[in-house]
C-alpha cells in the first residue's frame, strides 16, 4: 500500500469513527436458532459487527454492516434488545446490557449499514489473507469467451466503447458479421435503453443463436427501423425463421406500446414468429420472497397453514414460469433448430434469466464451476444486471421498495432445481450456489457491486478491489464446491416443470431453521465412497495392465519355444 492510499484508509477510519459512539460493550449475550447463547465483547467497527468470547468452543461472530438488512430495538428496564435480521435470511438477537450503549450500537449499525459512498463499502478496504493465483478480473475476458462461443458468422463489434449507444451494455458485444458499427447504433436508437440485439448464445450443433434485447420502441403510431430488422435477419440462416420470446404478456405488451414501447409487428419482421410467455416483472418478485421467508421462519404454524403460505407467496410458480420460458427457448434452439430473440421491456432483469436458464440446458460448460461463472458475467455482470439496485435490500427490510428484487436469486434457485434433477450433471455443488447468492447481497469482493460496466470502470473496480473468482477458484476453496457426484454429461437436460418435481430449496430458505448434520454428514460419507471407488477403479486398471503384460510376456515366450 502506498501513502496516498494509506492517507485515503485513515481519512475513511475517521469517518468511521465519528460514526461509531459505543465501539465496544462487554456482557453481550448472542442468540442464535439452533445454535448455544454465546456470551462475550461486542465491537463495532467500520465495516463488521464482531463478538468474541472466551468460552470454550464457541463461534465468534462476523457481520458485515453490508450484510445487515434491518434492526429491531426492545427495551426492558435497563437491558436493550437488538434484533438484527440479515440479508442471507439470518436473524439473531444481542442483549446488550445499557439502553444508551444500545441505541448507540444500532444507529451506528444502521448508519454502517447504508453508506452512499461505494468507496466507503469493504470491498475497497479489504485485503485477500489467502494467495491470489488467478487474477478473477482477467479470468473471462470478453473477447476469449464470445470467440469461443460463437461461430464465424459473428463479429466483437466495439461500438458502445464509451457506452454512448447503451450505457448499460459493456465495451464490447457481437454481433453479425455482415451488419456494421452504425446500423447497430440507429437500432440501440429504435431500443429501449440502447440494448440492441447481440448475440447471447451460439449453438454450435445447427448453427442456431440465442439473442437478448430490449422491447422495440414502436409506440401507437407503430413506428419503424429498417437498420434493426436488417440486424434482427442477419442472425437467420438462408430460409430459416426465428422466434421472438416475449417475457410479457399480451396485455402488458399492448400497454406498452401505448406509452412508447411496443414489439415487433409481423408485417416487418416476417421472419420471425412472436411467443408471449409472461413471467413476473422484478417489482412483484419482492413480495413473493418476502412472503416465503416468512412463512419459512414462522416457527407456529402447523403443517398445512406453512404450505398455505408457501402456496401463497408464489415463488415456486415464478420459478416454475422461468423454467418453462428456458425449456421453450431451447426447444426452440435444439430441436427446431430456430434462432431466438429473448426481451420483455427494460432487457435487464427477466431476459437475462431466461438466457442464462437456457444456456444451463443446453451447453454442459455452463454447468462445470468455470463455464458457470464464465456464464455469470457474461449473461449477468457484463449484460448489465443492476446488482446495486435489485440487491439494496433483501427480505426483512422494512423500507419502502425503490428497485429492490431478487432477480438473480430466483434465477439461483431455477439453476438448482435443474441440479437436484440431474444431480450428476453439474461439476459444482449446492454449497457454490448459495455461495453467489450471498456475495450477490454483501460480500468482501467487488464483483457484484455496482448495475454495470461503465459504473464499475467509473469506480475503478478491478484494480481497488478482489474478484470472488479469485478466491472461488483458490485450489483450496475450489475443492470445497466441487460435486462429488459429477460425471460429465455432452448432452442437453431437459427438466421436469411439473409441481412434483419443483421443491422449496431448504438448503438456503430453511438453512437457519433446521439442522443439516445429517445431511452434511451424509455428504461426507459419499465423498469418501468417490474416492475409495476412484482408487479401487486405479488399481483395477493397473492390475488390468499388470495381466496384459504377463500374458504378453507368456506369449512370447510360447513364440520362442517352437
Amino acid at each position: 500500500m502506498n501513502t496516498s492510499d494509506t492517507e485515503v484508509v485513515e481519512f475513511h477510519e475517521m469517518e468511521f469513527v465519528e460514526l461509531i459512539k459505543t465501539p465496544k460493550v462487554d456482557g453481550v449475550v448472542l442468540h442464535r436458532p439452533l445454535c448455544p447463547r454465546i456470551e462475550g465483547t461486542l465491537c463495532v467497527t467500520g465495516h463488521h459487527l464482531i463478538l468474541s468470547s472466551r468460552q470454550k468452543n464457541a463461534e465468534e461472530l462476523w457481520l458485515l454492516h453490508s450484510g445487515v438488512d434491518s434492526i429491531e430495538k426492545k427495551f426492558v428496564g435497563s437491558m436493550g434488545y437488538l434484533t438484527v435480521k440479515c440479508k442471507d435470511f439470518r436473524v439473531i438477537r444481542l442483549d446488550i446490557p445499557g439502553m444508551e450503549e444500545c441505541l448507540n450500537i444500532a444507529s451506528s449499525i444502521e448508519v454502517l449499514s447504508s453508506l452512499d459512498t461505494i468507496t466507503l463499502t469493504y470491498p475497497f478496504f479489504f485485503r485477500p489473507m489467502f494467495d491470489v493465483i488467478e487474477d478473477g478480473w482477467q479470468a473471462f475476458p470478453p473477447e476469449t469467451e464470445f470467440g469461443r462461443l460463437s461461430g464465424e458468422d459473428w463479429r466483437i463489434s466495439y461500438v458502445n466503447k464509451d457506452y454512448k449507444v447503451c450505457p448499460s451494455y459493456p465495451s464490447a458485444v457481437v454481433v453479425p458479421k455482415s451488419i456494421d458499427d452504425n446500423t447497430l447504433t440507429k437500432s440501440g436508437a429504435f431500443r429501449q435503453g440502447g440494448r440492441f440485439p447481440v448475440l447471447s448464445y451460439f449453438h454450435a450443433a445447427n448453427d442456431t443463436s440465442i439473442l437478448r434485447s430490449s422491447q422495440p420502441l414502436t409506440g401507437p403510431n407503430g413506428r419503424r427501423c429498417k437498420a434493426d430488422e436488417q440486424l434482427l435477419n442477419a442472425t437467420l440462416r438462408p430460409g430459416k425463421r426465428g422466434y421472438i420470446i416475449d417475457t410479457r404478456s399480451p396485455n402488458v405488451a399492448a400497454n406498452a406500446k401505448a406509452r412508447g414501447g411496443g414489439v415487433e409487428p409481423e408485417v416487418h419482421y416476417p421472419q420471425w414468429r412472436r411467443i408471449h410467455k409472461p413471467i413476473e416483472r422484478w417489482n412483484a418478485l419482492q413480495d413473493s420472497l418476502v412472503r416465503l421467508v416468512e412463512a419459512c421462519q414462522d416457527p407456529n404454524s402447523s403443517m398445512d397453514k406453512w404450505l398455505s403460505k408457501l402456496e401463497a407467496s408464489n415463488w415456486l410458480t415464478h420459478v416454475k414460469d422461468i423454467l418453462t420460458t428456458a425449456c421453450l427457448a431451447a426447444q426452440c434452439i435444439d430441436r427446431e433448430g430456430a434462432s431466438v430473440l429473448v426481451h420483455g421491456s427494460e432487457g435487464i432483469d427477466t431476459t437475462l434469466q431466461v438466457t442464462s436458464l437456457t444456456q444451463i440446458i443446453l451447453n454442459p460448460d455452463c454447468r462445470t464451476v468455470r463455464g458457470f461463472e464464465a456464464l455469470v458475467e457474461r449473461e449477468w455482470l457484463q449484460a448489465g444486471h443492476p446488482f446495486a439496485d435489485r440487491c439494496a435490500k433483501s427480505a426483512h427490510s422494512t423500507s419502502k421498495q425503490k428497485f429492490e428484487a431478487p432477480v438473480f436469486l430466483l434465477f439461483i434457485d431455477c439453476v438448482f432445481q435443474v441440479y437436484q434433477q440431474f444431480p450428476c450433471s453439474f461439476e459444482f455443488n449446492e454449497q457454490f450456489l448459495v455461495l453467489l447468492f450471498e456475495h450477490s447481497y454483501a460480500s468482501q469482493f467487488g464483483t457484484f457491486l455496482c448495475n454495470n460496466e461503465w459504473d464499475r470502470k467509473k469506480v475503478k473496480l478491478q484494480t481497488k478491489t478482489v474478484s470472488l473468482w479469485s478466491y472461488v477458484n483458490s485450489p483450496e476453496m475450489l475443492r470445497t464446491y466441487l460435486n462429488p457426484l459429477y460425471e460429465p454429461n455432452n448432452g442437453v437436460v431437459w427438466p421436469s416443470v411439473a409441481p412434483q418435481s419443483l421443491q422449496l430449496w431448504s438448503g438456503l430458505f430453511l438453512r437457519w431453521e433446521t439442522n443439516n448434520s445429517a445431511e452434511d454428514a451424509a455428504w461426507q460419507e459419499v465423498i469418501h465412497i468417490r474416492h475409495h471407488n476412484k482408487e479401487l477403479k486405479s488399481k483395477a486398471t493397473k492390475l488390468r495392465r499388470q495381466l496384459e503384460e504377463l500374458q504378453r510376456e507368456a506369449r512370447d515366450a510360447n513364440i520362442l519355444e517352437e
